[in-house]
């Protein structure tokens, strides 16, 4: 069985997350986010949009590639 996008999405914004030392709550307030949508995001429930995804990214110190393995 192959993994989802939004499931390796999710994966990856939670490794980032852990280690940028952020909580789920942590990090959805930085980037200006509801903390239930982000929780839906890392679990792979959700896709983000690119503007969330921008958010994300900006939040992390990271680039949208980073977080989306292109």
């Amino acid at each position: 069985m192959t993994r989802s996008e939004a499931e390796q999405i999710g994966d990856q914004l939670k490794h980032l997350r852990l280690k940028a030392g952020l909580s789920q709550a942590g990090i959805a307030e930085a980037a200006g986010i509801n903390t239930n949508a982000y929780a839906k995001i890392e679990r792979g429930e959700s896709e983000p949009t690119i503007g969330t995804l921008k958010k994300l990214a900006q939040a992390l110190g990271v680039s949208v590639t980073n977080i989306v393995g292109v």
